[in-house]
């Protein structure tokens, strides 16, 4: 099945403690349903120290549940469906909110 939710896309928590917060997804990982996005779902992780390497908390950044996310329409700028279409013969995605092909 081809992913709604792809490397790249910009898109919105839609639930859990980081709603309404907006970032870009860093990786995707399809078997667990999961995505990792930046600035959101920060979680402090305890380092020791290294040679190479100074300890400390260091923020990392946690998966998300992919059906909490939503794409941000590329129009108006809210959350979106994605839905696919034939452009021709290539299947594209497309917000389905305006209607904009998403790149990609």
């Amino acid at each position: 099945m081809a992913a709604k939710l792809r490397k790249g896309d910009k898109v919105i928590v839609l639930a859990g403690k980081d709603k309404g917060k907006e970032g870009e997804i860093s990786s995707v990982n399809p078997s667990t349903g999961k995505a990792i996005v930046s600035g959101v779902n920060v979680a402090i992780r305890h380092q020791a120290q290294t040679q190479n390497s100074q300890g400390g908390r260091v923020p990392t950044e946690m998966p998300i549940q992919l059906s909490n996310l939503a794409l941000v329409d590329p129009k108006d700028g809210g959350p979106t469906r994605v839905g696919f279409k034939m452009d021709g013969d290539k299947k594209v995605r497309f917000a389905k909110k305006s209607g904009e092909v998403i790149n990609g």
